[in-house]
């Protein structure tokens, strides 16, 4: 096989991977690299510190050259996330807000049942230097954080991007091999309404931006200061809710709604 051809075992279903702010184009490489060793194909750059395309991230790709190829570039992680369902941000360090944590191990179980039910996921990777900032782990849906030695939790893109696609692809690579497992299926809550689907990012994303702009017309933050604070825990709530499409149309809808009983109310007061 043709080392810049994609293997055949890569699915269109598998998760994406993510970079967040990517500084080296070596650290992409290697990345690129693990991520070929477990079936996944899909990358995603956000605001690259060096640009792209990049020559040194292809050189450490050794070979992986069809994920190189295919990485799609974005200004903002918004964007980047846009058409997903489901997001995980690795991180190694606790954030202070209320937002499920598991292992790279149930991640692996959660991403399988997900895209058994059609889910779109991506998983996404910090800068080399600090990881992910605030805002944008409150733009993901659940954790990962690998139980690692405190006194060095510090991981490289690479070996972050490793941890995650192995056991994403732990199960099927054991079935292709014709090992036995004990694993059991994976079984976790989710939406199973009938001709419904999840609410995917972009949705989600203009039903918090919509709910913030109603907030701030009626002055709900009062402190400044408090408003990002404020904006997270509201993100998180509705992310843990695992709306779907419908749910956030019906939201719109009352945010529409209750916003103009406001102003009416406010016009008939100062007639």
């Amino acid at each position: 096989m043709s080392k810049s051809k994609a293997p055949e075992r890569c699915a269109d279903e598998a998760p994406v991977v993510i970079l967040v702010n990517p500084q080296l184009g070596e650290n992409i490489g290697t990345a690129a690299r693990a991520m070929a060793n477990f079936g996944l194909s899909k990358l995603r750059l956000v605001d690259p510190r060096d640009g792209w395309p990049n020559e040194r991230a292809r050189k450490a790709a050794s070979g992986a050259d069809w994920i190189i190829d295919g990485a799609d570039v974005f200004e903002r992680l918004e964007d980047a996330i846009a058409d997903l369902h489901h997001v995980y941000a690795t991180t190694a360090r606790p954030r202070g807000m209320t937002k499920a944590v598991i292992t790279p191990e149930e991640a692996g179980r959660d991403m399988r049942a997900r895209v058994q039910r059609g889910q779109r996921l991506g998983i996404l990777f910090g800068r080399e230097r600090w990881g992910l900032t605030n805002d944008e782990v409150a733009l993901a849906d659940v954790i990962i954080t690998a139980p690692v030695n405190p006194r060095f939790a510090s991981l490289n893109i690479a070996q972050a991007v490793l941890l995650v696609a192995y056991e994403w692809y732990r199960h099927e690579g054991a079935e292709a091999l014709g090992m036995e497992t004990d694993e059991a299926p994976a079984q976790t809550p989710g939406l199973k309404m009938p001709g419904s689907r999840p609410a995917t990012k972009a949705e989600l994303i203009g039903l918090f931006e919509h709910l913030e702009e109603a907030l701030d017309e009626a002055d709900y933050f009062k402190s400044p200061d408090m408003r990002p604070v404020i904006v997270r825990n509201l993100r998180n709530m509705l992310h843990r809710a695992e709306l779907s499409e419908q749910e956030v149309r019906t939201l719109r809808g009352i945010i529409r709604t209750l916003s103009g009983l406001r102003k009416k109310r406010a016009g008939a007061a100062s007639s």
